[in-house]
């Protein structure tokens, strides 16, 4: 029996393939992958119905589409404006968010100092915090700096929500290349800024690109802290509070809202089939590192 056990699987199961498992599990995939998938076809599919169609049924194509509810939502809804509010959001907290994160997480991972293990544990532990702990005191930190009814003060709030993973990120990440690339930096003189600009932060192009999308994500998503930053200020909405607008006390406009959920979702769906390949690549050598 162990000398069966130590054959090659050629000379005991003959040249067949298991075609039946590969098979089995590829419906298995597909399935799944339906099932998954649905949600976001039925949000399509009902922002081009009438609010009378939509209980009418499950059916994924609209008798006649209905292009009028996107319009209403980024004119009536003013989606449009709650749009240009994520962008600049988004936009403004990615890149306080990609300078300072990996900046330290560059020190983190390349330099040893006194206490460098009780600041990781400190920034590890600040990961299990939910955010609805912290909005109290960042609302009363922004209304100190005069920042809390404006875009500036969102902007900074959202760049400081969820800047521990990617230092965590960047530095795994630093920490894997080969400590020559520096070491040739400081025989020819560069400073420690120019060395991290020019030679270490291009090489760390891959995670660069998964926290530019983990961000993203984050900030353009975000709906507790806006919410909450928004009240006394509705001109300055994100997507994500405009479109629980569409909820009335009696009613929910469910065409509305799924053509504005459409418009708000699309643009993260196609950054990610664009810049997937880079966010794959960040994460395992972060993880190696």
């Amino acid at each position: 029996m162990n000398r069966l056990l130590t054959l090659p699987k050629r000379l005991v199961f003959g040249d067949r393939k298991p075609t039946t498992h590969i098979a089995v599990t590829s419906l298995l995939l597909a399935a799944l992958c339906c099932i998954w998938i649905y949600p976001f076809l039925w949000m399509i599919s009902t922002s081009l119905k009438t609010t009378a169609e939509i209980f009418m049924g499950t059916g994924l194509i609209p008798e006649s589409a209905v292009v009028e509810n996107y319009s209403r939502a980024w004119t009536e809804a003013h989606m449009g404006s709650y749009f240009i509010n994520t962008v600049l959001v988004t936009v403004g907290s990615l890149i306080i968010v990609t300078i300072c994160t990996s900046l330290l997480g560059y020190v983190l991972g390349r330099y040893p100092f006194r206490g460098k293990s009780l600041l990781i544990g400190a920034f590890v532990a600040t990961v299990f915090i939910p955010q609805g702990f912290t909005i109290i005191p960042i609302f009363e930190m922004l209304s100190f700096l005069g920042l809390s009814t404006s875009l500036w003060g969102l902007t900074l709030a959202t760049s400081g929500h969820a800047m521990t993973i990617y230092v965590l990120l960047f530095a795994g990440y630093f920490k894997q290349l080969p400590d020559e690339l520096e070491d040739a930096a400081i025989v020819d003189g560069v400073s420690f800024f120019k060395t991290f600009w020019y030679v270490m932060l291009p090489l760390a192009r891959p995670i660069v690109v998964t926290v530019i999308i983990m961000q993203v994500l984050h900030a353009w998503n975000d709906f507790l802290l806006p919410l909450v930053i928004t009240l006394a200020n509705p001109a300055i909405r994100t997507l994500s509070v405009g479109i629980y607008a569409f909820k009335g006390e009696q009613s929910i406009d469910w065409s509305g809202m799924a053509a504005a959920s459409t418009i708000s979702v699309l643009p993260i769906v196609l950054l990610f089939i664009v810049l997937q390949r880079y966010f794959i690549n960040g994460l395992a050598g972060a993880v190696k590192g």
